[in-house]
């Protein structure tokens, strides 16, 4: 089989858990061919023994061989392997990792703390290329700190503030948690206003807040919490039987051991550091290590519009069409800021991605796919606002069916604007069909109290009933006057 050097394979052996994720290919926004995790708990008992968890240790080099198995079959170029904190503790983790690479062929690059911290930074930066605040990452037997500074990171710092190894602890454990969290907080520094949580424990914090709050998204990748609303939902855990938190999520039984005392770990970090907001980054140390391997013209690309570009230029009809789109609309927005501006971006390019879905399910099938997509670089309220612009550009009502828990991420007027830039993708993708060269004919400008499309040349013979109708329903939604020159 040929081996396809895009597709890179990094093995991630963690106290906790062993996982192999597989990128397609060095992209911004990072495509998942593969992703498989076995929970090991290589670093349970390490406090007391010394030694990596025997059982832990056969099931992780049972999945080790698993996992290199599967590569030969996926035709993969570069395979990265770390182990972190268990492995580089562990007095037979030098043992272990020459037994993995006997038995598996994978060679495992034991990684220091503070190696492992700014690799979650690169991970985060991967999601938010400009970040300021500080990332947090808890494994099973370490957490890590780093800083960020309008992209640059900065110190990074350690501790054996893992729940696997806090759970070994003989004593006082909120004691033993705060005079960590000062002593790491002395390496990096206390300010925080963003802190941005990488790591497995974390996530199940976030999933079981979701659900006692009835949020509407599942997405956990830009989730966010105040401080307040995060300490709420670890103080109700901590209130919890472990089979009513088994309930209310769909995460594993193995993982949910540790939330309780990953929950306390949290509680010591909030009243040290009272940032501003918590954010849940999906993204972390698999990640910074692709992150790692991209050129600098790659890391500097915007990851929501790159990810769009690449799902049009696999799944839509006319590739290429959506950024002609969105310049056709432009002067519809003469003084959109910046943020809007890539949103509407983004729209266009995804306008056309969901063609193949059956014309009766079509709209609300377009809206789910956007919303819950790989997308990084975008927060809910922009996944609320694209999903409703391409369900707006299929279908002119149905809007509030959606609920109100969804609507209510967006204001009256973001709403307005998102069902309106969805009819303006209809009538361009309508007048054209969705030909490039035709949409060039066909002008679209806004007045103060109008909106007109004028058809010249070769588009004079695109005007007809269609057309007006769906100049008419744009010009409703914002407001204007229809009208219609040739």
């Amino acid at each position: 089989m040929s081996i396809d050097r895009s597709r890179v394979g990094v093995v991630d052996v963690g106290s906790n858990s062993v996982r192999l994720v597989v990128f397609d290919g060095i992209s911004r926004s990072p495509a998942y061919f593969y992703n498989e995790k076995v929970l090991c708990g290589l670093g349970a008992g390490l406090a007391e023994s010394g030694c990596l968890n025997p059982e832990g240790r056969v099931r992780a080099l049972g999945a080790l061989r698993r996992f290199a198995a599967l590569m030969k079959g996926f035709g993969a170029g570069a395979l990265t392997g770390v182990a972190t904190a268990a492995v580089r503790e562990a007095s037979d983790g030098p043992e272990f990792v020459s037994e993995v690479l006997q038995e598996t062929g994978i060679e495992l690059q034991v990684i220091s703390g503070v190696e492992e911290a700014a690799f979650s930074a690169k991970g985060v930066l991967l999601g938010w290329p400009k970040a300021n605040g500080l990332v947090c990452d808890i494994g099973g037997a370490s957490m890590e700190l780093a800083r960020l500074q309008d992209g640059v990171i900065g110190a990074c710092g350690t501790s054996p503030l893992g729940p696997l190894k806090l759970q070994d602890y003989d004593g006082n454990v909120d004691a033993q948690i705060a005079r960590e969290v000062r002593s790491l907080l002395n390496e990096v520094g206390s300010k925080a206003g963003h802190l941005f949580l990488v790591g497995g424990s974390w996530r199940a914090v976030a999933r079981l807040d979701m659900s006692r709050r009835g949020y509407p998204f599942k997405v956990l990748h830009e989730y966010r919490l105040s401080a307040a609303q995060i300490r709420e939902t670890v103080d109700w855990i901590a209130a919890q039987s472990a089979e009513e938190l088994e309930a209310r999520t769909n995460t594993s039984k193995e993982r949910l051991a540790l939330v309780p005392m990953a929950a306390r770990v949290m509680t010591g970090l909030l009243k040290a550091l009272e940032p501003e907001e918590v954010i849940i980054s999906s993204y972390g140390l698999r990640e910074g290590m692709l992150h790692e391997q991209m050129p600098l013209s790659t890391r500097g690309l915007d990851p929501l519009t790159e990810a769009c570009r690449q799902m049009e230029a696999t799944s839509a009809r006319f590739p290429g069409f959506g950024q002609v789109l969105f310049e056709w609309l432009r002067p519809l927005y003469p003084d959109v800021a910046a943020e809007r501006r890539r949103l509407i971006l983004a729209a266009c390019l995804l306008h056309d991605t969901s063609w193949q879905a059956h014309p009766d399910y079509r709209a609300i099938m377009c809206f789910e796919a956007v919303t819950r997509a790989n997308l990084g670089g975008v927060d809910h309220a922009g996944r609320m606002f694209l999903g409703l612009a391409i369900l707006s550009r299929y279908k002119n009502s149905g809007v509030t069916s959606l609920g109100e828990g969804m609507m209510a991420l967006l204001t009256d007027d973001e709403i307005n604007d998102a069902v309106s830039l969805g009819k303006a993708m209809r009538l361009g993708a309508m007048v054209s069909g969705a030909q490039a060269d035709l949409l060039d004919k066909a002008t679209l400008a806004r007045t103060s109290d109008s909106l007109e499309l004028t058809l010249e040349g070769p588009a004079l013979a695109l005007n007809g009933e269609v057309v007006e109708k769906r100049l008419e329903s744009l010009a409703r939604a914002m407001r204007l006057e229809a009208r219609l020159r040739y």
